[in-house]
Formats: structure tokens, sequence, C-alpha cells
């Protein structure tokens, strides 16, 4: 099953399979199959044509994919052009939320920077 160019992972639940998309968490692929009528436990192989294009139908009316990744990358690239605390922290790559970054903050950050242990040498004892 393909919706706008996005091949949905055959042998899973269409609820599931439905989140491949960029744009379409568990919650909103749970709304659609609801106002689509259908049962989100079949799986996508076995979905029918008309089903296919009732959920086709619905998902075309959000902005998802490549319009939705554009407008996130405009939206950071306007906070870093007003050079807003949000854009800085982008920029330098590290966490724009406020989460601590003296220890955590790997996901941003990289896991490039690891120190094992207090990162003091050990003395040797004669």
């Amino acid at each position: 099953m393909r919706i706008l160019g996005i091949t949905l992972p055959e042998n899973r639940r269409i609820d599931i399979a439905l989140t491949a998309i960029y744009g379409i968490g568990h919650s909103r692929a749970r709304h659609l199959l609801l106002k689509a009528k259908v049962d989100g436990s079949i799986k996508s192989k076995d979905i029918t044509v008309d089903q296919e294009n009732a959920i086709r139908k619905l998902i075309e009316a959000f902005r998802i994919e490549g319009d939705l990744k554009r407008e996130v990358g405009a939206n950071i690239k306007r906070l870093k052009d007003i050079k807003a605390y949000r854009g800085l922290r982008h920029a330098r790559h590290l966490p724009s939320r406020g989460q601590r970054t003296k220890t955590n903050s790997r996901t941003v950050r990289g896991n490039v920077r690891k120190t094992m242990g207090s990162g003091r040498r050990k003395e040797e004892k004669t």
C-alpha cells in the first residue's frame, strides 16, 4: 500500500503502519482510521481499495512529509535569523527546551563527548 509516495509496511497493523509517514503519529493514525471507518487491527496488505482511498483522502488534508519538514526547517531558520534563544540553541546543537547539559543531552550533542569515571588519572602506587 502506497500513500503519497510512501510505501507502508505490509505485515504491520494499519494503525501502526500509518506512523511510517512523517507527520502521522499513533493518535492521528487512530483518529484517521476512526473517521474512515476502518478497523485498526487489520494488516495493511488486507485493506480493500475503498478503505485505502478513504484513508488517502483524509491524509491529503494534512501537511505531511516534505511540506511538513520544510515548514519545521523554515521555523528553525527563522529562530536562528532573529537570534532568538531557541535559535541559538539549535545552531549550537544543544537542547532547546531547558534540559540540563552538564550530564545527559547525548541525543542532541552526539555521543562523542564521553568521559569515563572522574576524568582524572589514577596515581600509581610504588
